[in-house]
């Protein structure tokens, strides 16, 4: 209980002088108070309660980021039922993939009954088979809700689902302990307090934007901007004002964020405002481009920007969240490595004066274990590497999932470097040529710092038809690009066949962070059904 009265309390006792701002589509900001959240999410487990929903009951959510979604999230819990967010249809475009999607989770997680918003109900009209669909809006009409409702007794806080960039989305039991506790390490790794405020437009139905930039802040109490990813996309700018006009100073989001930013607000735009307030902008979710880094510190250094506020983080959500991170004002740290020493079993090489060339690959650093968090780099026989040896990032403490308790094994490889996790990629997203390790990872850095921009391409690795295979899918290909491809797939790449598939806009499948959902398009490609062409195909 006493978990779950860490993340419920502030619904027993808001504070009025906090609250959330709902970006409207209007250009302004709806400000909901604490209060205001509390009471709808009192009503929300009313009604929910009402309708015999309760502990050991999952109750999916599929809306879009506003005031509802944060009365059903918490109301579900307060209900003791387990709340467990979806996607909503036009984070996918394509109503097919979405309907496919749709049943493999509602099929894994067999909700109760589905909580929505009106917005989104018509569209889920026929999608969910026989599981109850019921609009947020008509359920608390009729239920207000008691001041003083006491929390039921549930195990899970959340069942969340994992990106889906190397196979199927998979469900994570997060029990209450869990989210408490990765919670509690993150607010006390950016030492936050109610007056920090946070600004976000990371979608709310995955771990980075759910947990870190919505239940973290408001279990803090703190104020928090919160945008849909829509918005951000249409005008970042107005995202930037969040820190260098209103005083938000936290924030998080993956690399792809940065580089948008970089790429869309002008100097012109960011007149009169000042970012020195600005003291956290977490990195995460994918492999961190120190170029990324670099840029959007040259475009709000100017004004402000400290370069120390940019760090680096490693989570996935079988860990809840948050792994490591950089320490609050340090500055973030690249190595240059020999990529032939990135390899599972192998010590990597760094630069010096005997290691120069095009061939060193960059690999930012991602801090250091949160509190109460223990990260070891382990081989395939479980056992400890030393640093600068590279393994299996393995994570253990009170933060990971259900079925992890004795350490979390994520598939992913890095190793250790002066303390800190550098993280290298997913091994199931790596091919094994002439001893070595080529991992997806590492050619995407590669093709996007030679000029391919990051969302129109994806690198896909495997055996096809026995032969080791790297695929690059480009969406609309430029032939500059191909020119800069060839000559870096051939040197990176050298054993495998090397395939450059021309793709339409909008084929290359993505999670909701940005990734590359290389499982399925791999299997898209070698079953023939990628819609595109070869435009290059050879031996490396």
């Amino acid at each position: 209980m006493q978990a779950q009265d860490a993340l419920l309390g502030w619904i027993s006792d808001p504070d009025p002088s906090h609250g959330i701002r709902f970006a409207d589509p209007g250009g302004g900001w709806d400000l909901w108070p604490y209060p205001r959240l509390a009471a709808l999410a009192r009503s929300v487990a009313a009604a929910l309660r009402e309708r015999s929903a309760g502990p050991g009951d999952v109750v999916s959510i599929i809306q879009h980021s506003g005031p509802h979604f944060v009365g059903t999230l918490f109301g579900a819990m307060l209900a003791g039922a387990t709340p467990s967010p979806i996607a909503p249809p036009q984070a996918f475009g394509d109503r097919a993939a979405y309907q496919a999607h749709l049943t493999g989770l509602l099929a894994t997680a067999k909700p109760a009954l589905l909580v929505t918003d009106l917005a989104v109900a018509e569209s889920l009209t026929g999608q969910v088979g026989t599981i109850p669909l019921l609009p947020v809006e008509k359920m608390t009409a009729s239920s207000p809700g008691e001041p003083s409702f006491e929390p039921a007794m549930g195990e899970l806080a959340l069942l969340q689902f994992t990106s889906g960039s190397s196979g199927p989305a998979g469900a994570v039991e997060i029990p209450y302990s869990a989210l408490a506790a990765n919670v509690a390490s993150i607010r006390a790794w950016l030492r936050m307090t109610p007056d920090d405020a946070t600004a976000s437009w990371l979608p709310v139905h995955h771990d980075m934007g759910l947990i870190g930039c919505l239940i973290t802040p408001i279990v803090n109490g703190s104020d928090l901007w919160l945008m849909r990813p829509e918005d951000f996309v249409r005008d970042p700018a107005r995202y930037l004002r969040c820190f260098g006009e209103s005083g938000a100073v936290l924030t998080s989001m993956p690399n792809f964020g940065l580089g948008y930013v970089a790429r869309r607000v002008t100097p012109e735009k960011l007149r009169g405002m000042d970012f020195s307030a600005l003291r956290t902008v977490i990195v995460g979710a994918e492999r961190v481009d120190d170029a990324a880094l670099e840029r959007f510190c040259a475009l709000l250094g100017p004004y402000g920007l400290d370069r120390r506020a940019l760090q680096p983080a490693y989570g996935l959500a079988e860990a809840t969240l948050a792994v490591t991170g950089l320490d609050p004002d340090e500055e973030w740290t690249t190595l240059r490595v020999r990529p032939h020493s990135l390899r599972v079993g192998g010590r990597i090489e760094r630069d010096g004066t005997e290691l120069e060339g095009d061939d060193l690959q960059p690999i930012t650093g991602c801090g250091r274990p949160l509190p109460g968090v223990q990260v070891t780099i382990e081989d395939d026989d479980a056992r400890v590497l030393g640093e600068d040896e590279v393994g299996e990032i393995v994570v253990r403490g009170p933060n990971v999932a259900r079925g992890h308790e004795d350490g979390l094994r994520t598939a992913d490889a890095g190793f250790v470097h002066d303390g800190q996790l550098y993280v290298i990629g997913r091994l199931g997203d790596s091919l094994k040529l002439r001893g070595r390790a080529l991992f997806a990872e590492d050619l995407e850095l590669a093709l996007s710092q030679a000029g391919v921009p990051p969302l129109r391409m994806a690198a896909l690795l495997g055996h096809r038809s026995g032969v080791p295979t790297v695929a690059v899918v480009f969406e609309q290909a430029r032939a500059e690009w191909l020119a800069a491809a060839g000559p870096l797939l051939r040197r990176r790449a050298e054993g495998a066949e090397v395939v450059f598939f021309d793709a339409p806009r909008g084929s290359i499948a993505r999670t909701s962070s940005g990734k590359p959902k290389r499982r399925r398009l791999w299997r898209d490609f070698t079953e023939d059904r990628l819609p595109g062409t070869v435009i290059a195909e050879e031996i490396s």
